[in-house]
């Protein structure tokens, strides 16, 4: 459970345990790659959370979530889609140019990621 979630009061996924985490900061944004175990630890599925941190007009900080739930049956189609769309933008749209080329959408922000 992230800091933010806790502070809020918000409880966790009910019977879930989380197993293994892993964030990936990229600029604005940090994606969260949460392994979780099932009520009675007899199966497991993946949360993929994206957040995005907004300052509000007082000052305040806040952030913007949303999640998926990934269940073992689904991983290799997932997987599978997940590569034909980055190969297909990667081949097909940027023709192989090597990706550090192009600038991020969040390049030029002065905002600490989150």
């Amino acid at each position: 459970m992230y800091s933010e979630d806790f502070e809020r009061g918000r409880p966790q996924e009910r019977g879930s345990e989380d197993v293994y985490s892993k964030p990936v900061r990229a600029g604005k944004r940090t994606y969260f790659f949460d392994v979780k175990s099932t009520k009675g630890n007899n199966d497991f599925y993946l949360t993929i959370t994206e957040s995005k941190r907004r300052q509000e007009h007082d000052g305040t900080f806040t952030y913007d979530k949303h999640k998926i739930f990934l269940y073992k049956e689904d991983f290799e189609k997932f997987q599978e889609g997940l590569q034909d769309a980055v190969r297909y933008i990667m081949h097909d749209l940027l023709h192989d140019a090597p990706i550090r080329q192009y600038p991020s959408r969040e390049e030029g922000s002065e905002e600490e990621e989150f």
